[in-house]
Order: structure tokens, then C-alpha cells, then sequence
């Protein structure tokens, strides 16, 4: 779990894109959920903020890292305290990586339906919004999936 694979580097144009995606986030404007996450560095303890999209399944909320094992899910996995912030709307969360199969399917699944137009280029080969549960369960590893306490 601790692997230093990413799905999809990001490019000049993506990163752009994160950017503007964080900003906008960051002063409250709601594209598709988007919030910006603030993650504290494993080593440097600096903070790093990236948008993030957060989804509530069953009354709980998660993160899901679609690149794979990304620098802020190897932060979160050593300090699980971050903040989600959206306009003047920000709050202190702890997160918990989930590892239980069932739960980690079930949230993939809801949040490849609902942003897998987003983030289909980021996933793993043979991986795509609409691929069967066989397919999902075979790639939980290399999707981190995070519970937002």
C-alpha cells in the first residue's frame, strides 16, 4: 500500500486545471463537489492542498484517490489530520484509510458514477467507470480509499 505508483502523472494542462479547480473551491464555487483537501507532508510536515471530491455513502463521508498511491494519501496514511475546505466553509478532519473490500467496492463504484467523467484517464489499466465488480475488486489496491471523520 505504500508503493510509490501513480496511475497518471500529471501534465502541464492537469495541473492547470487542479489549480483552477482548488481556487475556485477555495472561494466557495461548487464544481461537481469539489473541495480542496489540505494534507500536512509525512517528512516536512509542510501543508499540501489539492482538490479533492468527497462523496457520502450510507451517511459517512470518503475520499478516493483515483491516481493510485499519490503523495496525499501516503501523507494521510502517516498524519491523518487534514482539513476540506470549501469558500469560508473549512473544517478539521481526521482521515482513515479503509481496507474492508466490500466498502472499498461499493464507494469506487459511487464515485466512478458520479465523476468517472472526470478521473476515467487517471485509473488503472482495465479500469474504467463502468467496468464489472470482478474488474473493480481486482484493482483495490491501487485505489486508496479514505473514510472522512
Amino acid at each position: 500500500m505504500t508503493t510509490t505508483h501513480y496511475h497518471s502523472a500529471t501534465n502541464p494542462v492537469e495541473r492547470l486545471f487542479n489549480s483552477s479547480v482548488r481556487w475556485l473551491a477555495d472561494r466557495g464555487v461548487n464544481m461537481a463537489g469539489a473541495q480542496s483537501l489540505t494534507v500536512y507532508g509525512r517528512v516536512s510536515g509542510n501543508a499540501q492542498r489539492i482538490p479533492v471530491n468527497p462523496i457520502v455513502i450510507g451517511g459517512r463521508e470518503y475520499l478516493v484517490s483515483p491516481r493510485g498511491n499519490t503523495q496525499w494519501s501516503r501523507n494521510a496514511r502517516v498524519n491523518p489530520t487534514a482539513v476540506l475546505r470549501r469558500g469560508r466553509r473549512e473544517r478539521g478532519v481526521t482521515l482513515v484509510e479503509i481496507f474492508d473490500a466490500d466498502v472499498k467496492t461499493t464507494v469506487i463504484t459511487d464515485y466512478l458514477r458520479r465523476w468517472g467523467w472526470e478521473v476515467g484517464r487517471f485509473l488503472p489499466d482495465g479500469l474504467t467507470p463502468t467496468s464489472e465488480e470482478s474488474v473493480l475488486r481486482a484493482n483495490l489496491d491501487a485505489l486508496p480509499v479514505f473514510g472522512v471523520n
